[in-house]
């Protein structure tokens, strides 16, 4: 197994950390949660780019804060429904993500669709329906929520793209605390729950698990082909699936499974079909 293969499940297992963390705490409002995973981003971004001398407040900053406008509205939306749904199902409909960007990239950085890849999209809504019509868990806001929350991450991943050759990559991490926290802050403040005991454990860990996470990515994405590990990053819903089963007693029926592998599949083959060509 390859160091980029490795560095690529561990990340994706930390992320699972990271939502399983937030499931942990359902009476700590979810806007709160992202405020002590805010500070703890924050802190790290700017302690880095000080130690390599890189200036905090990059170049492009209307683009820049965009993307953190984009990151804080699917971030919010997120962490909400992972308050309300399953963690499997939570995590099924964040995989939607990336087919809002490539959508998305046709109008903002000119990138191309191929005709087989509208095929895939079309698999992996008709997945998402199937887990809508078959969970009553999920309504129809949820089913909405989880939708909208992945059409901002695809914005925001898109703003960086449009970045990659103006920016240092810690520079763009800071500006998604540096814009989500006084958000976070004001929010808070009017919905605030004092974290107790075992609490302040567990909202250090949401920051801690993310920032491991995005680290390993990086290593991984650094080590290996794109399309080698990004497709390994489907094991996180494998993960959710036992951690919703052991911790949190989330069970399925048969045929939201079968809606969760439609949209992985057409996931997975989206970016299959960009290494062969098809």
């Amino acid at each position: 197994m390859s160091k980029g293969v490795q560095y690529m499940l561990l990340a994706t297992f930390m992320f699972t950390l990271m939502k399983v963390s937030v499931k942990l705490v359902p009476h700590i409002p979810a806007i709160e949660v992202i405020l002590f995973r805010s500070v703890i981003s924050l802190v790290i971004s700017v302690y880095y780019l000080q130690r390599q001398r890189v200036s905090v407040w990059g170049n492009n900053k209307p683009i820049l804060v965009m993307r953190g406008v984009a990151g804080a509205i699917a971030l919010i939306t997120y962490f909400s429904l992972l308050q309300q749904i399953p963690l499997a199902t939570m995590s099924t409909l964040q995989y939607l993500a990336p087919i809002f960007t490539a959508i998305l990239g046709i109008f903002l950085v000119k990138e191309k669709v191929r005709p087989w890849q509208w095929v895939f999209f079309a698999i992996s809504f008709a997945g998402v329906l199937v887990v809508r019509g078959f969970d009553d868990r999920i309504s129809v806001l949820h089913l909405g929520m989880g939708v909208g929350a992945s059409l901002f991450m695809g914005l925001a991943y898109n703003f960086i793209r449009m970045l990659k050759t103006s920016e240092h990559p810690l520079v763009i991490i800071f500006y998604f605390p540096l814009v989500l926290m006084p958000i976070a802050g004001v929010w808070s403040a009017m919905v605030w729950v004092q974290p107790q005991g075992w609490d302040w454990l567990v909202l250090l860990a949401v920051g801690l698990f993310t920032q491991i996470a995005q680290f390993f990515m990086t290593k991984s994405y650094q080590a290996e082909e794109l399309s080698k590990v990004s497709i390994l990053t489907y094991i996180g819903l494998i993960y959710a699936i036992l951690f919703g089963w052991f911790l949190f007693d989330e069970t399925f029926n048969w045929m939201t499974y079968v809606g969760m592998g439609l949209v992985i599949l057409g996931v997975a083959l989206n970016v299959i079909s960009k290494k062969v060509k098809l």
